[in-house]
């Protein structure tokens, strides 16, 4: 049981948590927002009538938290954990600062977040077709990994291959920031690598940087800009190339020429 529930309706309220209950918990926790088939992947949910339910429950009970993002037929649920479900799996509250079931009908920041949750779920969760290769691990970051060059990435993977451990930054482009920015970024980017910093935070001798827009128009622009600052380093692709398996898929370009290659080659 969650513990001492107060009564609804003049009826004791309570539910069995399950292990898997506290997984999709932890989860919320490492995204601060989800919706339902992000959670249902990350948790290992296979019936979407499992997760629906699951889902409803841990809201009815205090656990979870619920909001609606978009309008109309197209508005969808969105969760982030509440205090009380924070506090069952020993984890801090985070998540946005909203009324209960408030519409967030065009929040930049909550649509950005899915989307790299989005990606999160894809590489963290579906297996590679790749032979040995596969997701070893994945951070998020709400603060910088430096301040100078100021960075926060959208994400961190290691990857496990058959060459060893490879390392890459994920940045999420949903076309809002300037070229200019993009040309800092790849800036703060090259410092991080050649001043030592990665190294000693992340304990890895290099690092790559993976480029998801939400274009092909959008990608061309800031591998020229990126181009501008360095050949090296990143590698770009969009966001619906690389859903689910063709992520490893040689549909990846550097900043300068045309030629695809796969993220990780394969020992002959």
């Amino acid at each position: 049981m969650t513990g001492n529930s107060p009564k609804r309706n003049g009826r004791q309220r309570g539910m069995i948590v399950q292990q898997r209950d506290r997984e999709l918990l932890l989860q919320l926790y490492e995204m601060r927002l989800a919706d339902r088939d992000q959670l249902r992947v990350a948790a290992g949910f296979r019936s979407i009538t499992r997760i629906n339910a699951r889902l409803l429950a841990l809201y009815r009970e205090g656990l979870i938290r619920r909001f609606f993002l978009g309008v109309g037929a197209s508005s969808k649920a969105i969760y982030s954990l509440a205090p009380r479900g924070a506090h069952l799996v020993g984890v801090q509250c985070r998540g946005p600062r909203r009324k209960q079931n408030a519409l967030l009908a065009a929040d930049f920041s909550v649509i950005h977040l899915l989307a790299i949750n989005d990606v999160y779920c894809n590489v963290r969760f579906n297996p590679s077709p790749v032979p040995n290769i596969r997701c070893l691990t994945w951070m998020a970051f709400t603060v910088p990994i430096a301040e100078n060059p100021r960075l926060i990435p959208d994400g961190y993977a290691e990857f496990a291959t058959a060459t060893g451990i490879e390392s890459a930054f994920f940045e999420v482009d949903l076309g809002t920031e300037e070229l200019k920015v993009w040309k800092e970024k790849a800036r703060s980017y090259v410092s991080f690598a050649i001043s030592g910093q990665f190294a000693k935070k992340f304990n890895q001798s290099r690092f790559r940087v993976l480029v998801l827009a939400d274009s092909e128009r959008r990608l061309k622009y800031i591998r020229a800009a990126v181009a501008e600052v360095t050949e090296k380093i990143f590698w770009f692709a969009t966001l619906d190339a690389t859903r689910g398996p063709k992520f490893y898929d040689p549909l990846w370009l550097r900043p300068t020429g045309a030629d695809y290659q796969p993220l990780f080659e394969q020992p002959r």
